[in-house]
């Protein structure tokens, strides 16, 4: 790999100017990118760079804590992954929830298109009747555990901000994230430990509209290619 995932190019686009041009038309700013490997290619025009110096032996969370004094006001949360389009952020963007989960409730169709079996890959979801959030990121045994696949987007109000800076500094201290070394856990993981600490986490459920690149295959996939080509009608990039 020579560049941030970020950076790779899908029909001649990197994933990161694909989400450049979604944010900006949702008048999203500041626009703050955490870098690690190859972080100085992300010096661009439109964004603030944060670095994790120690990308090579953390994960999301640490990686997420690296902007922790970004956390002003309302914060959307996007993995550098993924691409999706305007209705999916201004779905986002509409809900009025402390901490709000972008969840693809059409994930199966998707994840089957990527996988032989859509649980090699697929995490558990499962929801309250009122829409909460109540498991998320475990491994699942069978379809029945998944209401929705997590999508690596998710809105923060200020409120929400306070709420995943004390879990994560309670965890922190105590040294773990249900059980994994801080540096090692996923944003699923402490999604589920501020759950299991009593607080409110929202689904924000969507049909589609989004990719992910993940792998080399994923770059080729004829079914993420089109889905990609639908959200770009939404864009300003072709």
């Amino acid at each position: 790999m020579d560049r941030p995932k970020c950076l790779v190019e899908v029909d001649g686009v990197s994933l990161l100017d694909r989400q450049l041009d979604i944010l900006a038309s949702g008048n999203i700013s500041p626009v703050i990118v955490i870098g690690g490997y190859c972080a100085e290619m992300l010096n661009l025009e439109g964004v603030e760079l944060r670095i994790n110096s120690l990308y090579a032996e953390t994960n999301m969370v640490w990686t997420l804590f690296c902007a922790e004094e970004d956390f002003v006001g309302d914060v959307i949360v996007s993995y550098g992954d993924i691409v999706y389009s305007r209705d999916v952020l201004r779905t986002l963007l509409n809900s009025e929830a402390d901490i709000a989960v972008a969840i693809d409730l059409d994930w199966e169709t998707y994840w089957r298109a990527r996988n032989e079996n859509p649980l090699d890959d697929a995490e558990t979801l499962k929801l309250s009747s009122e829409g909460r959030i109540i498991e998320i990121g475990q491994k699942p045994k069978s379809l029945e555990e998944i209401e929705g696949q997590y999508m690596g987007l998710m809105k923060f109000s200020a409120k929400g901000a306070v709420t995943i800076n004390k879990v994560y500094h309670d965890a922190k201290k105590k040294g773990n994230i249900r059980g994994k070394l801080v540096e090692q856990a996923y944003m699923t993981d402490l999604l589920q430990l501020i759950i299991d600490s009593g607080y409110r986490v929202d689904a924000v459920p969507v049909r589609g509209g989004w990719i992910e690149v993940d792998t080399v295959e994923d770059l080729v996939n004829e079914y993420n290619i089109l889905r990609l080509k639908l959200i770009s009608k939404t864009s300003n990039l072709k």
